[in-house]
Parts: structure tokens; C-alpha cells; sequence
């Protein structure tokens, strides 16, 4: 069976120049992969077809020996081939070859990007930053502006982040030319792996900035104004976008997040919006009544009723003196619990008058008066 046309394979005219014939072989490449036409059982044959009339016609004396004698340049030892028989696509070693030149277009994107003479500049992003700040319950409660002081890597300033001397461009990694990685190739499979010269990033510095070792960051203490706002608590994270690391070769900076601890606080126990305090009050306040002053995390102070005869434990809720929610919304409520204090260190006069409240409280009450003289007669009796 008869070749077909090289021009006719790559649809080109005949006479193309260098730059047609390797864009309709790109173009030719792309539609005719067997990787792209699995159900095409010819794709195969015809990819080789494309790759032979490629590799004849992108070698300048091959084209010209084609163009002036075709298919049979390559045939009967006219040397047209480079002195080898039947010319065209021989072997592994030319189907690589051919190959490469489309790899990038065909899975560029995935294995990394392309490269090219003058090479990609491999930007990469700064690492996060974590900063652990400790407020006061009452910072909390208002919220704040405070100034913290972060230790960062910052784009040097004497070479603009480009790691080379006097902020010059980098130069394209001869080993990778630029794409970061290296592929070796096994027959019709490639293997790929970072560049060993550039470390992945596609470009090397020649002369390294004497400031920053070639780095094209400095290590530096900034002061950053963070606004805290009310309702935080331990956990809460604030973020502050491009505060991070800066990034290599000019890339984009990371993220700063800070990280809430409230600390804890001598009167108030903090449950989510809730606020519990313990308040201490004197026997008789608790058995006649009356208003007492609470303190508030606000620093004002608020009065509360208490009821007569009120016990040890009992609790009393003032509305909307909790914490504020972080996001809006009502705020929660305060707790107060009533601790009745036993008076110790009496004086002769309130002993006196106790024994006398004591004796006035059996009067009122005989089961009560019933009670405490059997508990008296059992004690005198186990003394005897």
C-alpha cells in the first residue's frame, strides 16, 4: 500500500514552514492519541503515521529531500535518511523524540505546566501563621484593638523577592528548562519527577542577593493591629488574609490566624453567653430580705431583691448582664448564686442576743422546743 503525502498527513500545504509544520502536527497529535480514541481501533497506526511524516519534515535536510524526491528519498539508499534504510520512523529512540514535542500540550496542565525558552516563573504561596492570644474576661466582654508583635518571613527588600542579586530575574533551570520537573522516558511511558537542580521551582539564581542568601525572604518581628471583637471566647479564631509567611520567588503571601485563650476570672464562671457568680450574704440579710449590690462584668454594680429566708444555693437571674453573642444578637443573662455566711468571732452582746433569738425561736415553735429538749436529754443522759 502506498504512503500517503506527509503534507496531506499533518493537513498542510506543501512548502509549510517550520512553525506550521510542528503546529499541525501539535493539532494532528491532539485528535489522533490513542489514549483519546480508545475506541478507535486504527488510532495507533495513524498516530505513528503523523509521528513518521513529522520527524521527516521538522529535520530541515529531510524536508528538503522530500520535498524534491518524496516517499523515495527514503528508499533505495539515496541517503536522504541520514544513511538509514527505509528513512522515516525508526524505533523507540524517534517515536520519543517525535512524542515529546506534544507531551507538553497534551498533559502540560496536569504534569505541571510547560516549559519554554524563556522558562515560568515558579511562584509559591507563604505558609500560615498561628498566634496564640490570651484576653481578659472583660476584654471579651467589649472587645478590643490591641497591637501584637508577629515573627515572619518578609520579601526582602533588596531584591524585590527574587532571591537574585540587585532584584535581577531568575534564570531558566538548564536541567528542567523551566517545567521543574525532569521525565525519562521507557519506550512509550514517562516518568516524572522533581528537578534535582531547581528543587521544583524552574528557575535558578546565578548570583544570590548577599541580603537574603538567595532566599528572597528576610526573617522579621511586624506589629499588626488586630481588632478583637466582643463575645470571643477560648477557640474563637480570627483570620487576617496575606499576614503569613511571604511567599517564595514573589508569590502570594499566607494567612495569619489568631487563636483566642480567655483567661480566667476571680468572680465570674463563664458558660457559653452565661455568666455565674457566687454572693456572699449575712444570716440576717438572708432571713429578713432586703437589697443587696452585685458587681457586673460591665464594672458597674447592679441591686438585687433578695426574698426572706432565703437559703444557701438559691440562685437569681439578671437579664442580659451575660456576654455578648460574637455574631449579634441578645445578650445572655447573669447567675447569682446566695452563699449565707455563719457569723464567726461573735461578741459577748451578739451571743447574747443569739441565745436570746434561739430561745424566742423555741417559744414560737414547741414541736420545735419538743425537739431539742429530747435531743438535750439524750446528750446528759450518754454523759451520765
Amino acid at each position: 500500500m502506498s504512503k500517503r503525502d506527509y503534507y496531506d498527513l499533518l493537513g498542510l500545504a506543501k512548502g509549510a514552514s517550520a512553525d506550521e509544520i510542528k503546529k499541525g502536527y501539535r493539532k494532528k497529535a491532539k485528535e489522533l492519541h490513542p489514549d483519546r480514541n480508545a475506541d478507535n481501533p486504527d488510532a495507533e497506526a495513524q498516530f505513528k503515521e503523523i509521528n513518521e511524516a513529522y520527524d521527516v519534515l521538522k529535520d530541515a535536510d529531510k524536508k528538503a529531500a522530500y520535498d524534491r524526491y518524496g516517499h523515495a528519498a527514503f528508499e533505495g539508499g539515496m541517503g536522504g535518511g541520514g544513511g538509514r534504510p527505509g528513512g522515516g520512523f525508526h524505533g523507540q529512540g524517534d517515536f520519543a523524540s517525535a512524542f515529546s514535542d506534544v507531551f507538553d500540550d497534551l498533559f502540560g496542565d496536569m504534569m505541571g505546566g510547560r516549559g519554554g525558552g524563556g522558562g515560568r516563573q515558579r511562584a509559591s504561596r507563604g505558609a500560615d501563621l498561628r498566634y496564640n492570644l490570651r484576653v481578659t474576661l472583660e476584654d471579651a466582654f467589649t472587645g478590643l484593638q490591641k497591637t501584637i508583635n508577629v515573627p515572619t518571613s518578609v520579601q526582602c527588600g533588596e531584591c524585590h523577592g527574587s532571591g537574585a542579586e540587585g532584584g535581577a530575574e531568575p534564570t531558566t533551570c538548564p536541567t528542567c528548562s523551566g517545567m521543574g520537573k525532569v521525565r525519562a522516558t521507557q519506550g512509550f511511558f514517562t516518568v516524572e519527577r522533581t528537578c534535582p537542580t531547581c528543587s521544583g521551582l524552574g528557575q535558578i539564581v546565578k548570583n544570590p542577593c548577599k541580603k537574603c542568601g538567595g532566599a528572597g525572604t528576610q526573617r522579621r518581628e511586624r506589629a499588626l493591629s488586630v481588632n478583637i471583637p466582643a463575645g470571643v471566647e477560648t477557640g474563637t479564631r480570627i483570620r487576617l488574609a496575606g499576614e503569613g509567611e511571604a511567599g517564595m520567588r514573589g508569590g502570594p503571601p499566607g494567612d495569619l490566624y489568631i487563636f483566642i485563650e480567655v483567661k480566667q476570672h476571680e468572680i465570674f464562671e463563664r458558660e457559653g453567653l452565661e455568666l455565674h457568680c457566687r454572693v456572699p450574704v449575712s444570716m440576717a440579710a438572708a432571713a429578713l430580705g432586703g437589697d443587696i449590690e452585685v458587681p457586673t462584668i460591665d464594672g458597674g454594680r447592679s441591686r438585687v431583691k433578695i426574698p426572706a429566708g432565703s437559703q444557701s444555693g438559691r440562685q437569681m437571674r439578671l437579664r442580659g448582664k451575660g456576654m455578648p453573642a460574637l455574631r449579634g444578637g441578645a445578650a445572655g443573662d447573669m447567675f447569682i448564686e446566695l452563699a449565707v455566711e455563719t457569723p464567726v468571732n461573735l461578741t459577748s452582746r451578739q451571743k447574747e442576743l443569739l441565745r436570746e433569738f434561739e430561745d424566742l425561736s423555741e417559744d414560737n415553735n414547741p414541736e420545735s422546743h419538743s425537739f431539742f429538749s429530747s435531743v438535750k436529754s439524750f446528750w446528759e443522759s450518754m454523759k451520765g
